[in-house]
């Protein structure tokens, strides 16, 4: 996402270059990758000139967005996991202010955080692959 965030939101970018430029296994960003188009923070398009793009502007996406998309809701610690049973002790645990406190201030960082922050300025108006390989020749 950070990848895609240093793109204009108008290029697709191939799903071989993703995998190339970020030096990720082909199989495990392909799986990343479906996830965050069931999730509607990326899209698609197939053919010569297809590949993938943020479904939205960056500075529109949050990264408690993405963490949550890929990992499901975050928590700390099992007592903050609202989800489940959560833990026996929660009622008369002396940590339990701590560990929500911690929460609720991770929780804000994650929120605040947009993706237009976090795009890999190295990469924003690089060249796609084919462009650097005629500029090497040059």
């Amino acid at each position: 996402m950070t990848f895609l965030a240093s793109q204009p939101l108008e290029r697709m970018v191939p799903f071989r270059e993703i995998a190339r430029r970020m030096d990720v296994p082909e199989d495990f960003l392909a799986k990343i990758l479906k996830v965050l188009l069931s999730r509607k923070l990326v899209r698609s398009t197939r053919g010569a000139h297809g590949g993938y793009a943020l479904a939205r502007p960056a500075r529109e996406v949050t990264f408690l967005d993405v963490i949550e998309a890929v990992e499901g809701p975050v928590n700390v610690n099992v007592c903050q996991d609202t989800q489940h049973d959560g833990c026996r002790a929660t009622g008369s645990c002396t940590m339990y202010g701590v560990w929500k406190l911690g929460q609720q201030r991770m929780l804000e960082v994650y929120r605040s955080t947009t993706l237009d922050r976090l795009a890999m300025t190295e990469l924003k108006g690089s060249p796609p692959a084919d462009s650097l390989s005629v500029a090497a020749r040059a």
